[in-house]
């Protein structure tokens, strides 16, 4: 028995724009979604996924956070910050060994990118 893939579910204010940031603006790929009109659906890139749920009482803050491993950090940081991305914790080499930054999505769900610092244990 083996585990093979984690999808997290970040909980969303505005479905529609949400897609159009994971989309757009992160690199992603609609995956598929579900309703009339969509309340849920999921977003790929390169192996991970990530399900957005329409928030069921809007303004509520998105309380969940996400760590994704990447490649190319520094390109990752360059790309998003100018495209205006929130950047909550700005790119740096952390103690633990990552060199990495964090951003929000317009519902306030985090997510983190981080590529491990070459040499460090």
């Amino acid at each position: 028995m083996q585990i093979e893939s984690v999808s997290p579910v970040f909980t969303v204010d505005d479905l529609a724009a949400s897609l159009d940031f994971y989309v757009r603006t992160l690199g992603f790929e609609l995956a598929w979604s579900w309703g009339e009109p969509p309340h849920i659906a999921s977003v790929c890139r390169n192996g991970a996924e990530i399900m957005l749920s329409q928030r069921t009482d809007p303004g509520t803050p998105g309380a969940a956070q996400i760590y994704l491993g990447v490649s190319d950090i520094d390109a990752w940081y360059n790309a998003l910050t100018s495209a205006g991305v929130e950047v909550r914790v700005p790119i740096g080499d952390r103690p633990y060994g990552m060199r990495d930054f964090r951003i929000v999505d317009p519902s306030g769900n985090e997510l983190s990118f981080g590529e491990p610092i070459a040499g460090v244990t």
